[in-house]
C-alpha cells in the first residue's frame, strides 16, 4: 500500500500559520508526488493546564480548514472530542480522528463513522495493540468502511512515552492503513511546568523505524517556529526539516 502522509500544526493559531504550512505541503506533493493531509485542530479540549491555548474553536476553526481545503486542495484531518462535533466537522474534513484518550469513546466512535468519512483512531496511551481490534469494530458496526489506527507510543513511568513498535504490525491485523505518530510518541507529557515538554531530535528516527516495522502512513506536526508554537512546540518538527524526513520515508 502507497505511504500516506498528514502533517500541519498542532493547533489552529491563525490563518496565516496554516497558509505557511500548506504551501509546504503543496510543494512537497508535487515535488516528491506524495498523497498528503493537512492536519490542524480548531479546539485542544486536553491540555494540561487550564490557562492554556485551545484554539479558534468549532466554527472558526472550520471556516479556516475550509479555506485551505478550497485554497490548496489539501484534503483535510483534524480531530472531534464530542459526538456533537462529528457531523459539522464531516462537511469540512475528509478524516475525522478520534483522540487517543477517547479512543475507547463508544458515542463518539459511532457518531464519527455515521459521517461516511475516514475515521483515525489513534491508540490510546494505556492501550496495546491488540486491544485496537474493538474500537475498529465498533466504528465498522456503526456504518465505517474506511478505519485507520495510529500508533502513539505508550505510558513509561511518569512523564515518558515509549513505542513498542510491535503494535505496528499487531494492529494492521485490523485496518490496512496503520500509521505512526512520529510527532507526538516523542512527547514528554506534563513535563515542562504545566505544559507537555518533548525530544524533537528524535522525530527522524521514529520515522524510519516504523516503516520498518511496516507503518504505511506517517503522522508529523509541523510548525514554521515550533519554539513560539502555541501548543506542542517541543515535540513539532521544523517545518524546513519536513521535506528531508519525507524522503527519507520513500
Amino acid at each position: 500500500m502507497k505511504p500516506i502522509f498528514i502533517a500541519g500544526p498542532c493547533v489552529i493559531e491563525s490563518l496565516e500559520v496554516l497558509q505557511e504550512v500548506a504551501e509546504e505541503l503543496v510543494r512537497l506533493r508535487s515535488k516528491l508526488g506524495i498523497t498528503i493531509y493537512f492536519k490542524a485542530s480548531f479546539d485542544k479540549a486536553n491540555r494540561t493546564s487550564l490557562s492554556s491555548f485551545r484554539g479558534p474553536g468549532l466554527e472558526k476553526g472550520l471556516q479556516m480548514l475550509s479555506t485551505i481545503k478550497e485554497t490548496y486542495a489539501l484534503p483535510i484531518l483534524t480531530d472531534i472530542h464530542e459526538s456533537y462535533q462529528a457531523a459539522p466537522v464531516a462537511e469540512v474534513a475528509d478524516v475525522l480522528q478520534i483522540p487517543a484518550f477517547l479512543c475507547r469513546q463508544t458515542d463518539l466512535l459511532v457518531a464519527a463513522a455515521q459521517t461516511g468519512r475516514t475515521v483515525n483512531i489513534k491508540k490510546a496511551q494505556f492501550l496495546s495493540g491488540e486491544d485496537m481490534k474493538y474500537p475498529v469494530e465498533k466504528a465498522q458496526a456503526a456504518g465505517a468502511t474506511d478505519v485507520w489506527l495510529t500508533e502513539r507510543g505508550n505510558t513509561f513511568g511518569y512523564n515518558n512515552l515509549v513505542v513498542d513498535f510491535r503494535n505496528l504490525p499487531l494492529m494492521a491485523q485490523f485496518t490496512p492503513r496503520v500509521v505512526m505518530d512520529c510527532t507526538h510518541c516523542v512527547q514528554r507529557p506534563g513535563a515542562a511546568g504545566g505544559k507537555t515538554g518533548g525530544d524533537r531530535q528524535y522525530i527522524p528516527a521514529m520515522a524510519k523505524a516504523a516503516k520498518a516495522f511496516g507503518a504505511n502512513g506517517f503522522f508529523f506536526e509541523t510548525h514554521p517556529q515550533p519554539d513560539q508554537a502555541l501548543s506542542d512546540g517541543p515535540n513539532m518538527l521544523p517545518l524546513h526539516e519536513l521535506e528531508a524526513v519525507v524522503t527519507s520515508l520513500l
